[in-house]
């Protein structure tokens, strides 16, 4: 099985830029939901007190995540918003009273076995900083050790301008292996396989230095073709293991985990602090001085901003994350999220959308998708709506990297038509499953 790409332009502009913290926001707005599964149940009211670190949103199902203050201060409201997702959800609002006050109650947890271990990163709020979102701790709790035999590492990082995760392998190297250790002693794990890009040197430097070092652990130094840091992809490029349609790493004795994900977990079981802040990419045309910020996470997308030296004019349009996966921003009021890994912020020229022109079946977007789907029969299908040939296309199995809109000389709107395709066809096998019923 070849699994295919493309090349996109790098644009790591800050890879040598070490984190710089911007000033504490006079408030942070913190959503309920910044996670795969059902959203936190806050447990603050308006008018209480709150310290950095301290619980205001506890995890509200097996698939949630417990969420706490990023600052302190006062509890302004409980309020709802609009999620990046379209949804409303809810989320707490905090005026912070600039003293970042650390709760009483923080200590490095006790860690013995590997129920405590995995309770331990539930309680650290942790979730996967790539951007998935997926709560750590269900990831990490496997019923059967015994079928996992590899971890590997995701530091592919190929979104262009994103250097977020680089810094982490540069600044916090060190944490990235405490977190393999700490895999090793509690689940048992022998083999870990970094998979890193081919251009982050200074960063493939300082993973080989500690692997050295280090007993099971292998660097996979990959091409620069995104998107390399796809779950699948780097499954396949790194232990040459087809993760079935439907199917989890898991299904294949695999665990997949971010570089800045491990490292933050390492530092929870050492200092006990839960996710309360980011480093994040600022970055993009519109931003006068690109630069990776550390900011308390419900922070406002404006004061990021502010913190790379403004911007030229009115960004024409702002992104969570990269350009090939990122999410447009309605506001830049919009905060700060766990899982956000940068801001790209575009001028007019670079936002532009480009004109639309008839399909000229030239194949490309079959030829670069990496797993190989169809996107024109499933822009086909969809707008003939037929959901019976969206399930035998396996829309499904698109992960929604771009690489097909990237590639069409005809500017059609392939990923965009396969994120509504994937929503009729969820529509239509529910509606059949209904009628087993």
């Amino acid at each position: 099985m070849k699994l295919h790409g493309i090349k996109v332009p790098h644009m790591k502009n800050t890879a040598d830029c070490a984190p710089v913290r911007i000033d504490i926001p006079k408030s942070v707005t913190i959503p309920m939901v910044m996670h795969i599964g059902k959203p936190a149940k806050a447990v603050v009211k308006r008018g209480d007190a709150v310290k950095v670190g301290q619980l205001i949103g506890e995890a509200d199902g097996f698939v949630s995540s417990n969420i706490h203050s990023s600052v302190s201060g006062t509890v302004k409201k409980i309020d709802e918003m609009i999620s990046s997702q379209g949804s409303m959800v809810p989320c707490v609002v905090i005026e912070t009273d600039g003293k970042q006050e650390l709760y009483e109650e923080i200590k490095p947890p006790e860690v013995r076995d590997f129920e405590s271990f995995v309770a331990a990163v539930k309680n650290s709020g942790a979730v996967g900083l790539g951007g998935a979102g997926f709560p750590s701790f269900v990831k990490l709790n496997v019923k059967d050790l015994s079928k996992i035999d590899a971890v590997v590492i995701n530091a592919a990082e190929c979104e262009p301008y994103i250097t977020s995760d680089t810094r982490t392998m540069i600044d916090k190297g060190e944490y990235v292996f405490a977190g393999i250790e700490a895999i090793k002693k509690y689940m048992g794990v022998k083999r870990f396989i970094i998979g890193i890009e081919n251009n982050k040197r200074k960063a493939i430097e300082k993973m080989n230095e500690l692997a050295e070092k280090t007993d099971g652990v292998e660097v996979h130094v990959l091409p620069s073709i995104y998107p390399q840091g796809g779950e699948k992809v780097l499954v396949y490029n790194t232990v040459k293991r087809v993760i079935p349609r439907g199917g989890l790493p898991l299904d294949v004795g695999v665990i997949v985990i971010n570089v800045t994900t491990l490292a933050f977990i390492a530092e929870y079981l050492e200092k006990g602090i839960p996710l309360v802040e980011k480093c994040i990419t600022v970055d993009g045309s519109a931003v006068k001085e690109p630069k990776n910020v550390i900011a308390p996470i419900g922070t406002p997308i404006s004061d990021l901003l502010e913190g790379a030296g403004g911007t030229e004019g009115t960004p024409a349009k702002v992104l969570y994350g990269g350009p090939m996966m990122g999410i447009a921003v309605p506001s830049l009021d919009e905060p700060v999220l766990k899982n956000t890994n940068a801001i790209i912020a575009m001028n007019e020229k670079d936002a532009a959308p480009m004109k639309m022109t008839p399909c000229i079946s030239c194949g490309a977007c079959l030829n670069h998708c990496p797993l190989r789907l169809e996107p024109r029969e499933i822009f086909r299908a969809y707008n003939n709506n037929s959901p019976e040939e969206l399930e035998r296309l396996c829309v499904d199995l698109c992960m929604e990297c771009g690489c097909c809109s990237f590639v069409c000389p005809a500017n059609r709107p392939l990923v965009q038509t396969n994120k509504l395709a994937k929503i009729m066809l969820r529509k239509y096998l529910a509606a059949k499953k209904e009628e087993k019923k």
